[in-house]
């Protein structure tokens, strides 16, 4: 199952895609992505019935209808940092021995193809591809093995960082939350089209050149680890996003350092997740 969220005709939604077409969540009585997501599983084999059994007259087609992020306003965005070994050793940092955990608000979210602004306030905007988890259901102190229990499914987040904001304190969030610095999407892929997560190939490239390529089984802390980390201090909520930490080849990494540039268009593909694009932009000077 693939889940959506879309605009048209001037309104917001969701649904779930099947092949070129989706089926609009708001015919079964939901409003939008995160209340299909906390309505649980029964709900969900409700749903996915109703899917298989749709005529085309249920279904909108995919090329008349703008995707927006598949969780638009995420309760939580809670990101991993330095979970690959190669990116902490590029970032001259040493290997955590517990999740390095920050925040990105949820006003930095935007969807396939819309355009990553870059803000006047930095100097050195970088990217970052990230594999991400959604959580499906109400979760407080998970034991690693029940990891699964709580797990809606993934998506892919580009964790845009603002490097010189991000790095001028010891506090992260502020420069990992500039506007548009969070597009996520295309869709959320639940857990049963998704037999290993430790395992998915994790690419971004500019232009046609592979910056990054890695696999989410060089992941220092998994998804069991992270969601028993996490869970002990907070409450896991549905929609919620984990994202788990990116692999090197950042644009800090390099020598000379590359930063995203207007004009470019930044892919990330992750096997069995699917393809997010977003153009660069300058953002425009405010009179």
């Amino acid at each position: 199952m693939r889940l959506v969220s879309f605009q048209s005709d001037g309104h917001a939604g969701a649904g779930l895609l099947r092949e070129d077409r989706v089926f609009p969540l708001k015919n079964v009585g939901f409003a939008d992505a995160v209340s299909f997501i906390a309505a649980g599983e029964k709900e969900h084999e409700r749903v996915e019935g109703w899917l298989k059994g749709a005529s085309s007259r249920d279904l909108i087609p995919l090329d008349s209808i703008k995707l927006t992020a598949p969780i638009p306003r995420p309760p939580k965005i809670l990101c991993i940092g330095l979970n690959y070994r190669d990116h902490a050793k590029e970032s001259n940092m040493e290997v955590p021995s517990v999740p390095t955990v920050f925040a990105k608000y949820a006003s930095s979210v935007i969807g396939p193809g819309d355009a990553i602004v870059l803000s006047s306030a930095t100097q050195k905007p970088d990217y970052e591809a990230e594999f991400a988890v959604v959580i499906g259901k109400r979760a407080k102190q998970v034991q690693r093995a029940q990891w699964k229990d709580c797990v809606f499914g993934y998506t892919i987040v580009n964790d845009v960082s603002a490097r010189d904001v991000q790095l001028a304190t010891s506090q992260w969030t502020l420069g990992k939350s500039f506007d548009t610095f969070a597009p996520m999407g295309p869709h959320v892929v639940t857990t049963d089209e998704v037999p290993d997560p430790h395992a998915l190939d994790i690419r971004l490239s500019i232009g046609g050149e592979t910056l990054q390529h890695s696999n989410t089984r060089e992941l220092i802390f998994g998804i069991p680890e992270l969601i028993e980390y996490l869970s002990r201090m907070m409450t896991l909520e549905p929609g919620d996003i984990i994202s788990t930490g990116t692999p090197a080849g950042v644009g800090l990494g390099r020598t000379p350092p590359r930063w995203l540039k207007p004009g470019e268009e930044v892919l990330i593909e992750i096997d069995r997740i699917g393809t997010l694009r977003n153009p660069v932009i300058a953002e425009k000077a405010v009179h």
